[in-house]
Parts: structure tokens; C-alpha cells; sequence
């Protein structure tokens, strides 16, 4: 499995991915001049100190590359966790890429991210972020239907544009933007990976992001059974 669906329209795929569990220990007994050929207790013991104690250059070593298709709303939280990572503390890591289609070059139909009837939530109680609870089936149809409409509106109106001469850049002014796919490769260590999985599982995150979270998770987690599971507990 190297692809997950997310959301209505969305997915995110792994395209490629550099070392292993076995990665991590070398490059970390490197500086003995030691060699694992094959992962053992003892090499599980020191992904579990390295982790532990918070020393993880040797978690970025290893390298995943991922390509995801997204609303807009949260691809740009995500971007803004790529962009802080490497001035957090305990993230170490400006070895973050991304590369994001643009609608400057490209006229493909757009997809748009509408939640179904029973998908809307309500405002939290006791917080300024963040959601509550399901709200009614009624109410729920009412903005499904209210952003289907508002949707289609922009796309007559971006389509108009560009028949009528106006360049993309400027007619993709009329496509509503936060629920708007986007697609983007990210490429990021091991670390950065597990430090947005971190941020991004959290009970609290937005529900659309957790979702990609658990993508990212499914995708990764085979690959580095032993340092994915220390990160995520060492975080905690």
C-alpha cells in the first residue's frame, strides 16, 4: 500500500523513502566507528535512549517523500508547521521540501473539499479554535447545499474569466480558496515527520488534519516499526 484516501477527494501517496530502523543506530554508532548489519535487541535499545533523551540527529538520516492532495485550509496550517520546524526547539530539522502545484501555470478542473450533511460542526464552548459537536442533519443540509452553491458560482465565474482572455493568475481570483485541492510533494526526516505527527494526532488538532495525520502514519510506520513508535511516545 503506498496511497490512502482522505476526505471526499483526497489522498495521500508515498513516492518514495530513504533507510531504515537499522539507518538510524549506524548513523548513530558512527561516531565509534560501529556497524549493525541486521537490526537486534540492542540496536532497539538505542533507538530507544537516542528518542528517550532527545538525541535525534540520527533520525534524519532517514528521508520519506510524500505527495498529498488537499483542501487549501490544510495545506497551509501543515506549510506553517514546515516553515517553523526548524526554529522549534527539538526539531533540529531545516531539511524540509515542499513543491505545490500552482494555479498560475495550470487550468485543470478544480476540486473542491464540501462536507457532507453530516460533517459540520459546531462552534467549541469553551475555546476561541477548534470545533464541538455534530450539528443537526437540517442544518448540516443547509450548508452543504449553501457551499455546493457558492462553489459552483466561482467556477462559472473562473471559466468565464479565462474565455474571455483573463490570465489564470488572475481569474483563479473568482475559485472560493480555502476549500480548494491542492497537491504538493512533501519531502522531510524522519523526525520532522514524527514531530508533525505529533502536533497533528493530537485530540485537538483540526479533524481535517488529523485525518492526514493518520495517513501519513499508515504509510510511514512499516517502514520504521522502532523509531516511529519512540518519537511519538518521546513527544508525549
Amino acid at each position: 500500500m503506498d496511497m490512502i484516501n482522505v476526505l471526499d477527494k483526497g489522498y495521500v501517496r508515498l513516492v518514495n523513502h530513504m533507510g531504515s530502523d537499522l539507518t538510524v543506530v549506524n548513523s548513530a554508532r558512527v561516531s565509534y566507528a560501529k556497524e549493525s548489519n541486521e537490526l537486534n535487541e540492542r540496536d532497539i535499545k538505542l533507538i530507544k535512549f537516542l528518542a528517550r533523551e532527545g538525541h535525534t540527529s540520527p533520525f534524519r538520516h532517514v528521508i520519506l517523500q510524500f505527495e498529498v492532495y488537499a483542501p487549501l485550509m490544510v495545506a497551509r496550517q501543515w506549510w506553517k508547521y514546515v516553515i517553523g520546524s526548524s526554529h522549534q526547539e527539538g526539531t533540529g530539522d531545516s531539511l524540509d521540501a515542499w513543491n505545490e502545484s500552482s494555479r498560475r501555470y495550470i487550468t485543470e478542473e478544480p476540486n473542491f473539499y464540501i462536507p457532507s450533511n453530516d460533517e459540520w460542526r459546531s462552534k467549541p464552548e469553551n475555546s476561541k479554535q477548534g470545533s464541538g459537536q455534530i450539528v443537526s442533519m437540517e442544518l448540516g443540509d443547509k450548508y452543504t447545499q449553501a457551499l455546493m452553491d457558492f462553489v459552483d458560482e466561482g467556477i462559472r465565474k473562473y471559466e468565464s474569466a479565462l474565455k474571455d482572455g483573463i490570465c489564470a493568475e488572475q481569474a483563479r481570483l473568482f475559485l472560493p480558496a480555502y476549500g480548494m485541492y491542492v497537491r504538493w510533494y512533501w519531502t522531510a526526516s524522519l523526525q520532522s515527520v514524527c514531530h508533525f505527527l505529533n502536533q497533528r494526532l493530537e485530540h485537538d488538532a483540526q479533524k481535517e488534519i488529523q485525518e492526514y495525520a493518520k495517513a501519513i502514519l499508515q504509510l510511514s510506520q512499516p517502514l520504521f516499526p522502532n523509531a516511529i513508535d519512540e518519537l511519538l511516545k518521546s513527544d508525549h
